[in-house]
């Protein structure tokens, strides 16, 4: 019997941001039955944030999210 593999694009401690909240930086915290647990970066008092795959883009660097989306496309 095979095992199902669940494909996973981020990792634990991936930096990321919501496509409905993009200047909010978000850490990947757990990744469960196809949904991600999110910690807002820098805010420890804040509740976890539970979004699916389609939601989150990769966070790189200080680019703006207009140029993020469009590398993504």
């Amino acid at each position: 019997m095979k095992k199902d593999y669940m494909e996973k694009r981020y990792k634990k401690g991936d930096l990321v941001y919501a496509k409905v909240r993009p200047s909010v930086i978000l850490v990947v915290r757990l990744y469960v039955r196809k949904v991600y647990y999110c910690a807002i970066q820098n805010n420890t008092a804040a509740n976890e944030l539970v979004y699916f795959d389609s939601e989150l883009r990769p966070y790189i660097g200080t680019l703006s999210t207009i140029k993020v989306e469009q590398l993504t496309l």
